[in-house]
C-alpha cells in the first residue's frame, strides 16, 4: 500500500472550507478500488491523505485531486 499525506495551506480559513466543500463529494464514491482519498481541515490548511495499492494510481490520484484544488482556486479568484 502507498500513501501520501499533503496539507494546503490557505490565505483563510473561508477559502479552505471552500475548497473542501467542493471535493468532498468525490471521496464519498471512489471511481476505482485502486485507490482512496480521505480529505479533512485542519483550520485553514486542507488535508488529503490518498492510499493506492500502486505507485500508478496513487499518483493519479494525486494529480487529480492537485487539479481540482487548483481550478477550485481559479474559480474563487474569477468571481471575487
Amino acid at each position: 500500500m502507498r500513501k501520501a499525506l499533503i496539507k494546503i495551506d490557505f490565505a483563510c480559513e473561508r477559502k479552505a472550507k471552500t475548497v473542501f466543500a467542493a471535493l468532498k463529494p468525490e471521496t464519498l464514491s471512489q471511481p476505482t478500488q485502486r485507490s482512496n482519498v480521505e480529505i479533512s481541515l485542519e483550520g485553514k490548511k486542507l488535508v488529503l491523505i490518498v492510499k493506492a495499492r500502486d505507485t500508478t494510481a496513487l499518483r493519479a490520484a494525486v494529480n487529480a485531486y492537485l487539479r481540482w484544488v487548483d481550478s477550485v482556486q481559479k474559480v474563487l479568484e474569477v468571481i471575487s
